[in-house]
């Protein structure tokens, strides 16, 4: 969306980071999840169209074998995960994309499941890839349990106690969900068909929606199986403990390419969150009650450093650098002088000549959270109708065209591209496991399968051309003699009015770091805690923290 639409004055656009700043991968590593998080957009919205959560069927014996039904309602639409609970043998527990069996299978139905329908999804939903659903499910996910802690817990509560807190605190979720599929897969609805739902406007809420009720069924099933162990003696999970649980998840370079291959999406995610802040910043006084706000948000951000734990050696050194950041925030909060002229501004400029990346775009998400009347609305904002910008513009003249070449990626055309650093890597496709992953140049075979994650090799491709070419005819005539320009054209025209639309760093560097990637678009979910294994995949918590269904309305913040 350009930022025009967005942009309410040009008083709040002066306060906007630009993409040269904001997009990159050192500073998109070291994302937050924020008020403007999926989740939290999903969850603000159950509660204030006052949504009623239940369980109407739950057929589940004491082994945890069966099936169940969470049913979400509304005075317009009713959704229902339909969850399968399996007995899957240890040597069958895998959480790589190509295992075979789970632990628990569901899918969200787009209404209310009927006898019929449940047979039918019983016959599909526990074989995933090899079964198939139909355009009434929205999703498709699997889920196995971290076993050792879903033993402990069934265990303790089987015998009257709580689980211990120190093993809860070093796992965080009883299940890990392996995949959670939607958009077409396997069968399921297409995003256009209900892209227009207002609870389902804004990006991956169907998907969001299903983590959340997976994550009631985490809890439901381990007190089932205790109750069915311990009898009349067994007791449920105290709520604080409860509370602290969420739903795990391992993402590897399969999630990686999708911002770039969304550049609208992108921009329009990364438009909202810089709108968001900009707005803080543009303030010129600070509410007493949002500065409460701010210092409670900060001590819980401090709480959730001193758990988070990671070995890698990268997210090491982020989590040194956020726990020194945070203790200068928690100093500066205790002198700082609200009554300045535009405080909130003040304070960012602060962090911005103090902190690390890391501290920064936590001050980021710590200004947003207590400004949820003035941002909101952003999160209308953060979908995006992709097809109205496929349509290359061929009337454009070459010269308009170098123009945005030279403005938007400058940063592009500085790259040497004949050194070996610079080319190292390429993207590709496993015909084995049909995933993304990233290949070795020198080393390995397959770099003439190489998928266009290239951009800024492309782009300076297509401006060595343009140099060369006659700029006052139209880009028409430049792709009738060039065609294999036609996608870095497309993207470059698509920049022209998003300006957030591209990540600003060499995608095929050798010291590119696809985890960078990776976080940025797991905080826009709302991930937490991000423990990277590689600078391939991580492992993240979601919803930890997070109201369960049946106190959601009670909440007063969300």
């Amino acid at each position: 969306m350009p930022v025009s639409k967005l942009n309410k004055t040009a008083e709040v656009r002066r306060f906007m980071r630009p993409a040269s700043e904001v997009m990159r991968l050192e500073r998109m590593g070291s994302s937050h999840p924020t008020r403007l998080s999926f989740l939290r957009i999903l969850l603000r919205r159950l509660k204030s169209s006052d949504w009623q959560i239940d369980r109407p069927v739950w057929n589940v014996d004491a082994k945890g074998v069966g099936h169940g039904v969470y049913r979400v309602r509304s005075d317009e639409r009713i959704y229902s995960l339909v969850a399968f609970a399996h007995d899957l043998p240890d040597e069958m527990r895998s959480d790589r994309v190509i295992a075979t069996a789970w632990d628990a299978t569901f899918t969200l139905f787009d209404g209310e499941p009927t006898p019929d329908d449940i047979a039918r999804l019983a016959k599909n939903v526990p074989f995933q890839e090899a079964g198939r659903i139909s355009p009434k499910e929205l999703t498709l996910a699997r889920a196995n349990r971290s076993v050792r802690l879903f033993k402990h817990v069934v265990d303790a509560l089987s015998e009257g106690r709580q689980p211990d807190a120190s093993e809860m605190n070093a796992v965080g979720y009883l299940m890990r969900t392996t995949a959670v599929y939607g958009s077409g897969k396997f069968g399921a609805s297409d995003r256009e068909d209900i892209a227009q739902r207002p609870e389902l406007s804004a990006p991956f809420q169907v998907e969001m929606l299903t983590v959340w009720l997976i994550r009631a069924f985490t809890v439901d099933i381990v007190e089932h199986m205790a109750a069915a162990k311990g009898g009349a003696g067994a007791v449920k999970l105290d709520r604080d403990t409860r509370r602290s649980l969420g739903v795990g998840n391992s993402t590897g370079l399969g999630m990686a390419p999708f911002i770039v291959r969304h550049p609208v999406l992108l921009n329009n995610w990364m438009l909202a969150r810089e709108e968001a802040l900009a707005r803080v910043r543009a303030q010129t006084v600070a509410e007493p009650d949002a500065v409460l706000a701010l210092n409670d948000v900060h001590a819980s951000a401090m709480q959730n450093a001193v758990a988070w734990r990671s070995e890698h050696p990268v997210q090491v050194k982020k989590l040194q650098d956020l726990r020194r950041d945070l203790d200068l925030i928690a100093d500066q909060l205790e002198t700082f002088d609200w009554a300045v002229t535009r405080p909130w501004n003040e304070l960012w400029s602060w962090g911005e000549s103090t902190l690390t990346f890391e501290g920064q775009e936590a001050l980021l998400a710590l200004m947003l959270e207590p400004h949820g009347p003035l941002i909101d609305d952003l999160a209308d904002h953060m979908g995006a109708d992709e097809a109205a910008c496929f349509r290359i513009d061929g009337a454009m003249s070459v010269a308009d065209l170098r123009s945005v070449l030279e403005q938007s990626y400058g940063w592009a055309l500085e790259i040497d591209f004949t050194t070996p650093e610079n080319t190292a890597r390429f993207w590709y496709v496993s015909e084995e496991k049909l995933e993304p992953r990233l290949g070795e140049r020198a080393t390995e075979e397959g770099a003439s399968l190489e998928q266009p994650m290239c951009i800024a090799r492309l782009v300076a491709e297509l401006y060595a051309t343009v140099q060369d070419y006659d700029h006052t005819k139209p880009v028409a005539a430049l792709l009738l003699a060039h065609p294999e320009h036609r996608y870095a054209v497309r993207r470059v025209q698509i920049t022209k009015n998003h300006s957030y639309a591209e990540v600003h760093d060499n995608l095929i560097a050798a010291d590119m770091l696809p985890i960078d990637l990776l976080r940025c678009k797991l905080a826009y979910f709302g991930a937490s805690q991000f423990d990277p294994r590689s600078d391939r995949w991580v492992r993240i918590n979601l919803f930890a923290g997070a109201p369960f269904p049946g106190d959601i309305n009670a909440e007063s913040t969300l």
